[in-house]
């Protein structure tokens, strides 16, 4: 009897708990933080209704609480759809709930709202790529919102970071199967022409279902034709990000910072075979358009140690190159800024070579000092 009234008890504040806030979100005042908590409540109840519904071994608990939070959320972002926050919520539910067909209408509304909002043709891209991994779509969002975002930084920079998200997502794939030792030097591909500058669209190197997805015989063995062809495709070779940056560059008339933000942001992909030839495209521009900029020098004095890990053997050679170019110049103060950062990582790695940590620790140093002078 105890057990009924607790029951009937908790249902009340429930129905209660609802009914104040079904006021407070048709009351005149109501803003965007009342829906949150509704649907943050909801959740909550959810997750608490599943753990029963296991614990007590039910299969089925008669009750969609999905169907109750989302249409929370629906609201919230018909009522305030000038909102992105309350939109990146409503995509961060459906996501979890691997709600597919819900989430690409989210999308859609969103970007139909919102088609300037660099950031959220970037989370559409990387969710089709993260959880489907469709790449064909992934450039789609992209290309569509660079469209309406031309002039944001950030959008072309991730739809590079996108397509060598890729690279590494297939060269890993092709070391799991063993298919890398076999594997060609990409051969040269010219590089997509660009005709306007200002075109809509970025005109990428074609690319095939068999190139993404090389098949298998009838053996289980993976066509060596295709794996052949995959490796020489513009994808691997960096012709597309190389495509993008030449757009983005000229579209921001050779800003070095831009060419900074590309340059690291590449070099965070250590692993890709493309890695030196960006990199080195990157430098040569900045350097035949902004070469006094520090921006420019000091990818031009880091490039040599590009893709070579610092425990390497290789490494002592590639920074002894790294440091013959910084002293071809100056230490002005900018400089001397972007050598620390370059740097302190770098002395901090584990099981560093001594003598490297010496000489690395002596450059932060003259660095550090002609930073404050």
């Amino acid at each position: 009897m105890a057990v009924d009234q607790d029951n009937q008890d908790e249902i009340s504040s429930i129905v209660k708990k609802r009914s104040d806030f079904e006021h407070k979100l048709n009351a005149r005042g109501a803003q965007p933080v009342d829906f949150v908590r509704y649907a943050e409540y909801e959740m909550n109840l959810d997750v608490l209704r599943k753990k029963r519904v296991k614990r007590l071994g039910i299969r089925s608990a008669g009750f969609n609480g999905q169907r109750r939070i989302f249409f929370i959320l629906d609201r919230a972002t018909r009522k305030f759809h000038g909102d992105i926050n309350l939109w990146v919520q409503y995509i961060e539910y459906a996501r979890k709930q691997k709600a597919h067909k819900k989430l690409l209408m989210i999308f859609t509304d969103a970007l139909r709202l919102h088609p300037t909002c660099a950031e959220l043709w970037v989370y559409a891209a990387k969710h089709v790529l993260d959880d489907h991994g469709d790449m064909t779509q992934a450039r789609s969002y992209m290309q569509r919102g660079l469209r309406f975002c031309k002039s944001a930084r950030t959008i072309w920079i991730q739809y590079a970071k996108l397509e060598l998200i890729y690279i590494a997502k297939v060269v890993a794939r092709q070391k799991i199967l063993g298919l890398d030792e076999e594997s060609q030097k990409p051969k040269s591909i010219q590089e997509a022409e660009i005709d306007d500058a200002d075109a809509d669209m970025i005109a990428l190197p074609s690319l095939t279902a068999e190139d993404i997805n090389p098949s298998t015989g009838a053996d289980g063995e993976v066509d060596q034709v295709a794996l052949q062809n995959l490796n020489s495709t513009p994808a691997l070779s960096g012709a597309i990000p190389l495509a993008i940056f030449d757009t983005a560059t000229k579209h921001f008339n050779h800003d070095d910072r831009f060419g900074q933000e590309f340059f690291d942001m590449t070099w965070e992909f250590q692993d890709a075979p493309c890695l030196r030839k960006i990199l080195e495209h990157v430098i040569e521009t900045m350097r035949a358009n902004k070469p006094s900029s520090p921006r420019t020098q000091i990818c031009y004095i880091k490039f040599p140690t590009a893709g070579i890990p610092f425990t390497s053997a290789e490494f002592p050679r590639a920074l002894g190159s790294s440091l013959a170019r910084l002293r071809e110049y100056p230490m002005g103060k900018d400089l001397a800024r972007q050598v620390v950062n370059w740097l302190q990582p770098v002395q901090a790695t584990e099981d560093l070579d001594p003598s490297l940590q010496k000489v690395i620790a002596a450059t932060v140093r003259n660095a550090e000092r002609a930073a404050q002078e």
